[in-house]
């Protein structure tokens, strides 16, 4: 099995060839069939076109190349509106939003902190929570996830 970078370094040219952006690639391995899930990302936003032609050309490319063992099934889709965030840059382009973030062990005696970005640097994310502002390194973020912001989000 290949490492996540190195999915990453394989599929990312293919998705961004297709003019979208590679917003994460999930890895779960199972007892019978495992699955692979590719988050795409456009400025415009992504349709069912988009995750069409997408999962066709990284379907082709992964039978050539054969990165994972075994049987497994490859989704793709948008990171939706409680998208994934996974480093710095992802953190970077909602500094002033509200995120979730689950650590690894807790900080403090806690595990899950949800708190507006106020910065991001070299060795973590600082959050403001009601609790007060928060350090959270890199090594110890286990999930993190956008709140979305449902004034902004209506349609209409």
């Amino acid at each position: 099995m290949k490492t996540h970078d190195e999915l990453v370094a394989l599929i990312g040219p293919v998705v961004t060839a297709l003019g979208c952006e590679l917003w994460a690639v999930e890895y779960h391995p199972g007892q019978q069939e495992s699955l692979l899930r590719v988050y795409i990302d456009k400025a415009d936003g992504v349709d069912v076109d988009d995750c069409e032609r997408v999962s066709r050309e990284v379907a082709a490319i992964l039978d050539v190349e054969d990165p994972i063992p075994g049987a497994y099934r490859l989704e793709i889709s948008s990171p939706g509106l409680d998208r994934v965030l996974v480093g710095a840059g992802h953190f970077a382009r909602y500094v002033g939003r509200q995120v979730r973030v689950e650590l690894v062990a807790p900080i403090d005696g806690q595990r899950r902190f949800r708190g507006e970005v106020l910065d991001v640097e070299a060795t973590g994310v600082r959050l403001h929570t009601p609790g007060g502002d928060v350090r959270l390194p890199w090594a110890q973020i286990d999930r993190a996830r956008l709140v979305p912001d449902m004034e902004t989000s209506r349609t209409g």
